[in-house]
């Protein structure tokens, strides 16, 4: 009997002492950000302490979190540096809070920056940029800084993003820039339909991003896809309100990259000013949009469903020939269905001197006050199938 007590008892030690031991390595794997001096009661500046917990996870061999516990973080501008050694995962229970002054975000552009880390996944939590004394100050006309993006990944690669909220972003919510392999999924990114220059998700010179499961109701464009976007994939988003999903403005500068290979689909737009747009600069480029589908997509009072506006010059400044060179081809519109705010549901002001190429409209389907809408349609190449209302373009 005592024989088999001692037997249990290894047992039981050898268990024990192999909880402690997955306890203690899990513990050196999870960074929280309170034991690294951050306080969750949204007034203590805590910028020190995420810091802390970043370059202790970003030092780690082995895969690491950084882990936000409830409670709300004040947060001022701050940059989370790469390379690391392994993955890291930001898991955020909380809210990170900017200072409630606008000035606290200064001049630099950003709030949450990443640069050049690969291997980052952010999950859950919310993001409050208190951006609403910053538009206030751009409303006044008085003299203000130039904004800042609240959540930026430079230069980065396989990055996840899941589960966030961001509300009152001073200018855009989420930036991809330069980065390749990127998720963004189950996202919810709010401001008011009057706040200036609040993009929900602004992706550009990027490789492999998909958007799916996410809501953005903004006062600037839900998405808007810059020069050198390739391989973007977004479904199942709902977009409005808001400047719809844009493609561009493309354009702006003589030597650009270009955008292709850009699908969106299974989505629905509710009240924005734009469903689907390309926008290009009536000037000179070396930019082009080629192989964009545009699939399954329901209009609920959108005011221009789909546009293309190859004429755009804001100032009426440096557009010499009024005639935008981005060529825009091989886009297809197939089974886009709803109601328009406006009577001219299809506007297709493509460029003089680069008319739009391989235009495929398919299954079209968009009313004003209860009856067919009407089309105005420049410089236009393509082929129609299926019903396509309203009629007039192809």
């Amino acid at each position: 009997m005592d024989h088999i007590n001692n037997k249990l008892l290894a047992v039981l030690l050898m268990f024990f002492s192999s909880f402690l031991l997955m306890r203690t390595s899990m513990a050196a794997y999870n960074y929280n950000v309170v034991k690294f001096g951050a306080k969750p009661d949204g007034r203590t500046d805590s910028t020190k302490a995420f810091l802390g917990a970043w370059q202790a996870a970003c030092r780690s061999a082995a895969s690491v979190t950084v882990t936000v516990p409830r409670g709300s973080f004040l947060l001022k501008p701050v940059e989370f540096r790469g390379p690391c050694r392994s993955k890291i995962t930001f898991q955020i229970y909380g809210t990170i809070v900017a200072p409630s002054d606008y000035r606290g975000l200064g001049n630099s552009g950003y709030w949450i920056l990443f640069v050049k880390v690969n291997r980052i996944s952010i999950n859950g939590g919310t993001l409050d940029a208190r951006g609403a004394s910053f538009w206030a100050c751009r409303k006044s006309g008085k003299s203000c800084p130039a904004g800042a993006r609240s959540m930026t990944f430079n230069w980065a690669n396989n990055v996840v993003v899941t589960g966030l909220t961001s509300i009152n972003s001073q200018v855009t919510h989420l930036v991809i820039n330069s980065c390749n392999n990127v998720v963004v999924r189950k996202v919810k990114l709010v401001a008011p339909d009057q706040s200036p220059n609040t993009d929900g998700l602004h992706v550009q010179n990027s490789a492999g991003v998909t958007v799916t499961d996410s809501t953005f109701q903004t006062g600037d464009d839900c998405i808007s896809i810059g020069p050198g976007t390739r391989n973007l994939y977004m479904s199942k988003l709902n977009c409005g309100p808001g400047h719809g999903i844009s493609i561009g403005s493309l354009g702006r500068d003589a030597k650009e990259a270009g955008v292709q290979n850009i699908t969106l689909v299974n989505s629905v737009f509710s009240g924005s000013d734009n469903g689907v747009r390309i926008k290009s600069w009536a000037r000179q480029s070396t930019g082009f949009v080629r192989n964009v589908l545009f699939q399954n997509l329901i209009m609920k009072n959108v005011q221009n469903p789909i546009i293309v506006d190859q004429n755009y010059c804001p100032t009426h400044q440096g557009c010499p020939k009024q005639g935008s060179g981005v060529k825009i081809s091989q886009v297809v519109y197939r089974n886009i269905q709803g109601t328009s705010r406006t009577q001219h549901a299809l506007k297709f002001d493509c460029s003089r001197s680069n008319p739009c190429q391989a235009i495929r409209l398919h299954d079209i389907k968009l009313t004003f006050n209860g009856r067919s809408a009407t089309s105005q349609c420049k410089n236009i190449k393509g082929v129609k199938a299926g019903v396509v209302m309203p009629q007039g373009c192809l």
